[in-house]
């Protein structure tokens, strides 16, 4: 039951990503991705 449900999220997650990929570019993403990785440390 854990197990599908962290591959539920994942796939949500992962979902995500590609439509904000294709929604906004990959430069634009990669500089959110980067942006929210520097945040966090």
């Amino acid at each position: 039951m854990l197990l599908w449900a962290g591959a539920a999220i994942g796939g949500l997650v992962v979902i995500g990503a590609l439509a904000l990929w294709f929604h906004y570019g990959s430069q634009v993403f990669f500089e959110m991705i980067r942006t929210g990785f520097a945040a966090c440390f």
